[in-house]
Formats: structure tokens, sequence, C-alpha cells
């Protein structure tokens, strides 16, 4: 799940090789969750949330609270639903914390309530952050601050342990490559490029990929977890939550706008076979 699917993260990828390892240790000392994620798509007459993101965090948190981990999501206004969607589709109770723009305060207060929740870790899933100019930007250099508050005060607003997840260089954590390696490799890198860090970090092909790649990882290392991990880490549940919050939510696909349920503009036919090889590592049966 770790390799470049045409965005030229190859680079990135490979300065962060042992990032996902790291990411799944810490996670799997974990006693309380907080999740992060939606990335808003404002393209012509396309204003949606986007599939990637919700679907992978959704089932993150899922797997975390079945397996006695209490785990909460963040986010903003206009990707809510979609993120309610996918916790509906999991069938699991997680709760989302849907923070309000126009409230100057709310993200402080949120933090607040984390704090006093005793979260041990934030994951941050495809979630687009602060830029070198203080704006987040998508892959075409857009901003999309009136659709994105800066949630990365939230991430960095506990002593928690931060944990990001991205597929592009401009999401909350990316912050932590070296200097300069986006804005050298990524079209458009130094304007979208996210300055915010973290303390271990997960550059995949899709970010819904590096929660999967997550969760298998959970599985090896808790063996306890695996049977209920294995249960969520199927194409069939993959796909299922992906068409939950296209249906329910109005999500839309990233790369081609479109209202369907693709994810970064590959289908189920792609998506499918690595969730299922993934599920097969969480059997403890290998990647083959």
């Amino acid at each position: 799940m770790c390799r470049d699917v045409g965005r030229k993260t190859q680079e990135l990828i490979d300065a962060n090789r042992g990032g996902l390892a790291e990411t799944a240790v810490s996670l799997a000392s974990a006693t309380r969750v907080g999740l992060i994620t939606g990335f808003f798509v404002p393209r012509g007459d396309v204003a949606a949330p986007e599939t990637d993101g919700p679907v992978g965090t959704a089932l993150l948190a899922a797997v975390l609270s079945a397996c006695g981990v209490p785990a909460r999501i963040a986010v903003d206004t206009p990707c809510a639903d979609a993120v309610r969607s996918a916790v509906r589709a999991t069938g699991e109770d997680v709760a989302v914390d849907e923070i309000v723009p126009g409230d100057d305060g709310a993200i402080e207060a949120q933090a607040k309530v984390w704090r006093q929740e005793g979260l041990s870790h934030v994951v941050a899933i495809e979630r687009c952050g602060l830029s070198a100019d203080g704006r987040p930007r998508n892959m075409r250099g857009v901003d999309v601050s009136p659709w994105t508050l800066p949630l990365d005060s939230l991430f960095e607003g506990g002593d928690w342990e931060k944990l990001a997840v991205g597929d592009g260089g401009n999401e909350i954590g990316m912050g932590k490559l070296p200097p300069g390696l986006i804005a050298r490799h990524v079209p458009n890198g130094a304007e979208i490029a996210c300055v915010t860090s973290c303390d271990h970090l997960v550059v995949a092909g899709v970010s819904n990929w590096g929660a999967y790649g997550l969760m298998a990882a959970l599985a090896v290392l808790r063996p306890d977890w695996q049977p209920t991990i294995a249960k969520f880490l199927t194409a069939e549940c993959d796909l299922a939550v992906t068409q939950a919050i296209v249906r329910e939510a109005g999500a839309v696909d990233g790369v081609t706008a479109l209202r369907e349920a693709t994810v970064d503009g590959f289908g189920p036919e792609i998506h499918g076979p690595l969730v299922d090889r993934l599920g097969r590592i969480a059997w403890g049966e290998g990647a083959d």
C-alpha cells in the first residue's frame, strides 16, 4: 500500500521507509484514540467531501472500538455527513465530533474535550493541512480554506502521540518529511506542502490504504485483535462503506470529482484485491 500511484510521491515514500511499522507499534499501545479526517472537493459545479479518508478512518476507528480501545472522530461540517455515513456503515458505535465553522473557539474547545478524555493517540488520515503560507491547499494548489478549518491545531492540541496518514504531501503530518522534499518532487509541491509535523507518519499510495495497512500491522502486533480486525479488513467492507458515503452524503472521488464509489480514480477492481491481501496478512497467511 506504500507505492506511488501516479502523483510523483515515490521519493516521499522512500524517505519515510519504516514509517508504517513505527506508526503501528505506537498505535498498538493506545488506550483511547481520536481521529481527524475530511477533505473537501470544490471543483466547477462540484462541492462535496471526497471518498478517500472517511472510509479508512471509519474502519480503523471501528476496529479500535471493537478491540476495546475507545475511538472518536473529529471533522468539520463540510465533511461531517460523509464521516457519519461511514461510521454507520461499519456498524460500530463511534462518536463523531463535528466542528462548526464560524466559532473561533470551537477547535480549542474540542481539544479541551479530548484532553479531558485522556486520549493517548490522535491519528490524522487524509486531512488537508496548512501550507507554508498558512492556508490549506489541494493538489492543484487551490486554497480550500473556505471549506477547511485548521484542524492542525486540534491535532497538535494535546500531549498525545501524533500519528498521520497521507498520500500527496498536503496532508496533516507531512511536515515530518525532510524540508523541501515535497517541493522538489510533487507537482505544486512548494505551494501545497503541509508544514504540520507528527511523531509517526505513513505515506501511502491512497490514504485509505494507509489506514488498512495500519489495521493489518495491528493484527500482526496484537494477535488477540486478529479475528476482530480481519472481520473489517475485507474488500466487501471497503466497498460497502464507500458506497454508503456516496449514496447518503454525496461524496465524490477526489481525482475525478465524480459521485461514484471510486477512490482516487480507482474502482473496486483495484482496491478490492489490495484490501483482501492485507486481510490475509491480518489472518497471518502472508501477502500472497
